[in-house]
């Protein structure tokens, strides 16, 4: 694929302003400060390449999935983790349309990510709960020290997954890839991805597998029912089936089954109980 073509694949994925943005801070001016950012976007939303030289940064969205580039690296974040990035790491971020994202600013880096540049961390429900909860107006200032304390105990670093990639081919799986995790309801084949992109079928296969270590289909179910978890918790089981690409609940209830093990319902009810979302089954 020449370099023009991928720069005007990568170009559609380009997004809007959010259609807010709401400043929280917390002493940031000492070493133990606290600032959130909270976006809310209608359309995609992207934050373009940058670099921070005095702020690590946290990205989150509860409501979604984020994609998050740096160095030949790109990662897709769900709502159960966070985007790290260290002071002075080059980065984008990119998230779909209709979400919320969160990028928390510290002075200081979590015990747990010590040494870890970028990429993906697990945070705990109730670091998250506490993210939400520094976000409201009525939140009283005094408590956002502990509060910071409890959110950076509750980050944990995540082993590099098949949800990852690290650039080795010709990136056309990963444009897919971005595109697919903005909307993973998307229908479009792998035929008409590869015409889209100016490259063959067996080439854009062979991208998948080299990029993400699985086929295009395997590699799409993965995310999709990756986004159910989110959706789980404020649509119904038939919604979430159609918002995903799904021809019918049934189809979709099979598949979330063959992946995680039990139902979605069986998730939706676990998401509201404040347990963990599940993980794939091993080997799959």
């Amino acid at each position: 694929m020449s370099r023009r073509g991928q720069s005007a694949a990568l170009a559609s994925l380009r997004a809007a302003d959010p259609v807010s943005c709401e400043e929280f801070g917390y002493g940031l001016g000492r070493p133990d400060g606290i600032l959130v950012l909270k976006y809310r976007s209608m359309t995609r939303l992207a934050f373009g390449e940058n670099r921070d030289d005095f702020l690590h940064q946290l990205y989150w969205s509860p409501d979604g999935l984020l994609s998050a580039r740096h160095d030949r690296h790109t990662s897709f974040i769900g709502p159960d983790e966070v985007f790290w990035i260290h002071r002075a790491v080059t980065h984008e971020v990119h998230a779909a349309d209709r979400q919320t994202i969160y990028r928390i600013c510290l002075r200081e880096v979590p015990a747990a990510l010590d040494g870890l540049r970028a990429g993906a961390a697990a945070i705990d429900a109730d670091a998250a709960r506490l993210v939400l909860a520094l976000t409201d107006r009525d939140y009283d200032e005094c408590d956002a020290p502990a509060s910071r304390s409890r959110i950076m105990a509750g980050l944990t670093p995540r082993a590099q997954s098949d949800n990852d990639r690290q650039s080795g081919g010709s990136g056309v799986a990963v444009t897919v890839g971005m595109a697919l995790a903005h909307d993973p309801g998307d229908p479009t084949r792998l035929d008409e991805w590869a015409e889209r992109l100016h490259v063959s079928v067996k080439t854009l296969q062979r991208d998948f597998v080299r990029e993400f270590g699985m086929s295009y289909t395997r590699w799409r179910t993965r995310l999709r029912l990756r986004a159910a978890l989110a959706l789980l918790e404020t649509l119904s089981v038939g919604e979430v089936a159609h918002r995903i690409g799904y021809a019918s609940p049934s189809a979709f209830i099979a598949a979330f089954a063959r992946e995680y093990g039990y139902t979605p319902g069986r998730a939706a009810a676990r998401t509201h109980a404040d347990v963990p979302a599940p993980s794939p089954r091993s080997g799959r």
